[in-house]
């Protein structure tokens, strides 16, 4: 079974999926995001392949799980800034935690749209009266520059075209003052990440964080999943709090992928701790046409499936979580990838690399990136692929499959192929038109019975007519 991935224009939405349930070293392991997308000229930003599953055999009861488009607005609101009166941030202290991978990247593109809505973010606030506090986490892998915070905010500086000071109150636990916001309009505070009371959302740590903040402005979309002490600890010490323009893009696009109508619909999933992310693996298998799990996850995925996989990859109390979804996607037709191979380095010689099999990687190494066996399937799946990602199955089409098949391409309206299903019940037909919208017309304006089955432009879209009446 080879998917169909046709190749057009597309916005890609990201959501990073954590992993904090693996101990440190772990986390190295393909830190690529999540994103689902209609298949249409698609960048792969990622080296990776995988594994289609086509059938699985599971005795454990499915969970009842049932979406609709309902779900998606009665997600809360959000308040963005936006909407929020220019007048009250007059001479207020704004503390702005903004997206670290957007603005201090080794090749920041200006004219990018997420870089344009993320400093656009600072600079209204800053035209609007308000002392601004910046703050995330950053790391020199994304950019040999960012030696320290003095360094970052001089990076800032000139990006923002004003001047940015770095402060030091975290290190020296000291509470920052009003006095301290007299000199200057911008401010940067230090490195989020060299702060375990960060990712545990100490409370203690969040009121350091705010004092004397008023509002909070969270800017970074690919951190909002996740409980911070700078997101979710800060709000509870501000009066106000709201996603800046980035994170609002970022919503905007999310919520119009996942109302998509084109298809095939593909989610590529990143990332780890399945078990805490189960319900949205199961929202996008009710959704999307196949799951491709690039991560972490992906183990969990094969262990579901009967493979042996390394026990330090093994996700605590996951097991049964991937099991479920396995049986989710199975019965609703949906095709389940994982990994081929994997780029791998030894614990005991760091600076090794090998490749080694998906279901053979052994104890002492420990997966870094997809392989290169990978990486060639998925490009294939996504450019290349030419037939339905589903086995389409003739019986129910059919009221015999066996009887002998007469195929009309090109069936406009289908009534000569209609009529000819009429008139011969010893053969089967099947039409095969590009024009969706005239079968869906023909479907609307007809009582004869049919089968319709909506193919990838590429393909076309074809029906099949039936010779048993009634069916």
């Amino acid at each position: 079974m080879s998917p169909v991935l046709k190749t057009v224009q597309t916005t890609l939405s990201l959501n990073k999926l954590s992993s904090s349930n693996y101990p440190r070293k772990e986390k190295k392991l393909l830190q690529h995001g999540s994103c689902s997308f209609p298949i249409n000229n698609v960048q792969l930003s990622f080296r990776g392949g995988f594994e289609v599953v086509s059938n699985v055999n599971r005795s454990h009861k499915e969970k009842t799980c049932l979406y609709d488009e309902g779900e998606l607005e009665a997600l809360p609101h959000v308040q963005t800034l936006r909407e929020f009166p220019r007048e009250e941030l007059v001479a207020k202290v704004v503390m702005v935690r903004f997206d670290s991978t957007i603005l201090l990247g080794e090749k920041l593109d200006l004219s990018s749209q997420s870089a344009s809505k993320a400093l656009y973010t600072i600079k209204y606030l800053h035209e609007c009266g308000a002392k601004v506090i910046l703050m995330s986490e950053w790391s020199r892998k994304i950019n040999p520059k960012l030696l320290d915070a003095q360094a970052v905010a001089d990076i800032l500086s000139s990006v923002l075209q004003l001047n940015v000071i770095a402060l030091r109150c975290i290190s020296c636990k000291s509470p920052l003052r009003r006095e301290d916001l007299q000199k200057a309009d911008i401010f940067l505070l230090e490195n989020l990440s060299e702060y375990k009371e960060e990712v545990a959302n100490c409370s203690k740590f969040a009121e350091l964080l705010s004092s004397e903040v008023d509002i909070l402005v969270n800017d970074s979309f690919c951190q909002s999943h996740k409980v911070l002490a700078s997101t979710v600890g800060v709000a509870r010490f501000c009066y106000a709090s709201m996603a800046g323009f980035s994170f609002e893009e970022n919503l905007h696009q999310l919520k119009k992928i996942a109302k998509t109508k084109k298809k095939p619909y593909l989610a590529v999933i990143g990332g780890g701790n399945l078990k805490r992310n189960a319900a949205a693996l199961q929202f996008l298998a009710s959704r999307c046409d196949a799951l491709v799990f690039v991560g972490q996850m992906s183990f969990q995925i094969m262990r579901a499936l009967g493979h042996s996989i390394p026990t330090n990859l093994v996700e605590r109390d996951a097991h049964k979580a991937a099991l479920d979804i396995v049986q989710f996607a199975h019965d609703k037709n949906v095709l389940m990838s994982y990994p081929k191979d994997f780029w791998c380095t030894n614990q005991h010689l760091p600076t090794e690399l090998e490749v080694f099999p998906a279901h053979g990687v052994s104890a002492s190494w420990l997966p870094v990136d997809l392989g290169p066996r990978s990486l060639e399937e998925i490009y294939s799946l996504v450019t290349n692929s030419k037939a339905y990602p589903f086995e389409i199955d003739w019986s129910v089409a059919y009221h015999d499959a066996s009887l002998p098949l007469v195929v009309d391409i090109g069936s406009g309206n289908g009534l000569f192929i209609m009529g000819m299903a009429q008139n011969r019940k010893d053969l089967n037909f099947l039409g095969l038109e590009i024009n969706g919208k005239i079968l869906y017309w023909f479907k609307c304006n007809n009582d004869i019975p049919f089968h319709c089955l909506q193919l990838p432009r590429r393909i076309g879209s074809c029906f099949s007519s039936v010779s048993k009446p009634g069916f």
